[in-house]
């Protein structure tokens, strides 16, 4: 009956994403995309994957990495999850003081988590010195009900809307696009994505990255706005990412991207997409309650120093 704390191991992969699914039911997870965020993971991330187990069953995990591409350094993350049917066992605080020591080791001074918005929750993040910084939400669209907009059967001049697969011989401009977006969304750690053979490694090669169903908006060839789309091979859908670089603005090009995307996935026999999106960032909680999104969970990030 005792709990314990461990690495993941390969075998453990399909547990994991099984635990996942239940206690995240608004992301897409696969074994293979937990397989992938172990062994590819940069050097510089430290990352582990903890994971808690209980006469014999995972019951818990952790991802705890150091925030190897922001430009602040000592700046970490993990964020301790346990399956709703074994909660209250300890097993949290486990998880989270392995992350805690695994982090300060490699240097780090400050940890970030996110927190389920429940009194419970927070309480155990206060309990253990975490302050509240900002929140999150995960929203749900009834793919397979839901009252799409059209696509625009005639498109403003030099406006060409693509599919991240016809950028496959050459991913750079969305990697460069993916760059600038990144940098203006809203967090507490920031995020400089000026590698390009790891963002190709970790974000590219992304297992859940579904290439077909992220649509491109192009204005006069060049890159102005996409949304990047995350499956797992059942029925759900994720809007991972959706950016446009800044020049093009205004223009209700990440409504056309997600509009076509969403037809896309439709199509396709997806009938959930869920998306989530920072408290601050307006402009895309109100497209997407545009689309018909709805609030399905919130979190919060909290932070405290280690060491």
């Amino acid at each position: 009956m005792t709990v314990i704390v461990r690495d993941f191991r390969p075998e453990d992969a399909e547990a994991v994403a099984a635990s996942r699914r239940v206690i995240l039911p608004f992301i897409a997870v696969t074994p293979r995309s937990v397989l992938f965020d172990v062994e590819t993971a940069n050097p510089a991330q430290k990352m582990r994957l903890l994971v808690a187990e209980k006469d014999g069953e995972i019951i818990g995990t952790a991802y705890a990495g150091v925030a190897y591409d922001s430009s602040e350094p000592g700046q970490s993350h993990a964020t301790p999850q346990v399956h709703p049917d074994h909660r209250g066992q300890g097993a949290g605080g486990l998880l989270l003081r392995a992350a805690e020591e695994h982090l300060a080791a490699e240097g780090a001074t400050t940890m970030y988590t996110w927190v389920m918005d429940a009194p419970e929750n927070r309480a155990f993040a206060e309990k253990r010195g975490y302050r509240p910084t900002r929140t999150a939400h995960f929203q749900h669209l009834d793919l397979a009900h839901a009252a799409l907009p059209e696509v625009p059967g005639a498109l403003p001049p030099g406006v060409e809307l693509r599919t991240a697969a016809d950028y496959e011989a050459d991913p750079r401009p969305m990697f460069e696009a993916d760059a600038e977006a990144t940098s203006d969304e809203p967090s507490d750690i920031d995020t400089d994505l000026d590698d390009y053979e790891d963002w190709i490694a970790h974000i590219w090669n992304n297992p859940l990255l579904h290439r077909g169903l992220s649509t491109v908006v192009t204005v006069d060839g060049r890159v102005a706005s996409y949304t990047a789309a995350y499956t797992d091979g059942g029925t759900r859908y994720v809007s991972a990412m959706t950016g446009t670089l800044r020049a093009y603005r205004g223009r209700g090009l990440a409504k056309l991207a997600k509009t076509d995307s969403l037809h896309r996935a439709r199509a396709a026999g997806y009938t959930d997409a869920y998306t989530s999106n920072d408290g601050a960032n307006e402009p895309m909680l109100a497209i997407n309650k545009w689309f018909g999104y709805e609030i399905c969970a919130t979190e919060v990030r909290h932070v405290r120093a280690l060491g």
